[in-house]
């Protein structure tokens, strides 16, 4: 995927969560896993946060020290932690490693976790709160100090960050753009949007707002349109208990990309695929087919203004040289 670092496109991989394995094998998968993304040119990875995860931090520290060059992508949470210990952790990464991180900030997440935290804030307010959240995590970094800031969430006064964060590792921000609210944050940070794609054919061009933009996709691609097919409902079979729960996370949850993607249709022959979602497998929709179906897919991605691709959890390092393959083909097609 090295090409794919050219023309302003960048990819990122998933890192494996932690409640698919048992201690000893995750640990060994997340280097594995980091290590394969990093030859495969991919820029960073996301490493999902939820009160059923081990601390994305502590994982993203594993990943610095085990790559030279990929880029963490942790989720951040405010019900976790002070925007002033997501710069300190930032700033400290970057003085022990000399490597840059970015920041995917999420709002919500599972209704279960809010409540946990007796958290009843709701959808439209939790992206006013992150956009304050996030606006005292970039003048922390961006040396603004000492930093004052008086909103409706958050109050500091002549707070100070130490070590300053040298510029050149100031932190990618990604922001959910599939609601109204959260296409607003992106706007006010100059964040990233990422949103979860429609089929190609049905998604529009992105706004000319100075804003860029990204989608979140897996991909399963083959020399032939069978053979990739057929990797595919071996990897997600039709999964009834899968179903089950899916079901209920759309009916309890107020996300807006969640109930969106679940709303969606599937066209006979397309390539566009949603079974791993429905079955509670994954968490974004699938592209299958050949490399040339595919990368005319991310081609038309591209066209219409996508710049940021994050990529599902790589079963393997061999599933990333085909993807790798995909956006080869892709750039050439954008580029014609």
């Amino acid at each position: 995927m090295k090409p794919a670092n050219d023309n302003g496109i960048e990819v990122f991989s998933t890192c494996p969560l932690s409640t698919d394995a048992d201690r000893d094998a995750y640990l060994q998968k997340v280097v594995s896993v980091a290590r394969w993304s990093e030859e495969a040119g991919c820029k960073g990875i996301l490493i999902y946060a939820d009160n059923s995860l081990v601390d994305p931090w502590m994982v993203s520290q594993i990943i610095l020290e085990n790559t030279d060059t990929l880029c963490p992508l942790p989720a951040v949470q405010p019900v976790y932690m002070h925007p002033y210990a997501v710069a300190k952790a930032v700033t400290t990464l970057a003085y022990l490693y000399g490597r840059r991180v970015y920041l995917n900030m999420i709002a919500g997440g599972f209704a279960n976790d809010l409540r946990a935290f007796k958290d009843s804030t709701p959808h439209d307010k939790r992206y006013a709160r992150l956009a304050e959240y996030t606006a005292i995590i970039k003048a922390l970094l961006s040396g603004e100090s000492p930093v004052t800031f008086n909103g409706e969430f958050y109050a500091v006064e002549k707070l100070r960050l130490a070590p300053p964060l040298p510029r050149h590792l100031f932190p990618g921000i990604f922001i959910s753009g599939s609601s109204e609210a959260g296409l607003a944050a992106a706007k006010a940070l100059g964040a990233t949007a990422v949103k979860y794609p429609k089929p190609r054919g049905e998604e529009a061009r992105v706004s000319e707002d100075c804003i860029d933009y990204g989608i979140r996709v897996g991909i399963i691609s083959r020399e032939s349109e069978e053979e990739a097919w057929a990797v595919a409902h071996a990897r997600f079979p039709e999964d009834h208990k899968g179903q089950l729960v899916h079901a209920l996370a759309v009916k309890t949850s107020d996300s807006v990309w969640h109930k969106q993607l679940a709303s969606l249709e599937e066209e006979k022959g397309s390539p566009y695929w949603l079974v791993p979602f429905h079955n509670y497998k994954t968490f974004c929709p699938y592209l299958v087919g050949s490399y040339e179906r595919i990368a005319d897919e991310i081609a038309g991605y591209i066209a219409a203004g996508y710049k940021t691709f994050i990529l599902d959890i790589p079963p393997s390092q061999e599933e990333l040289f085909h993807i790798s393959i995909v956006f080869r083909q892709a750039l050439r097609g954008a580029i014609l």
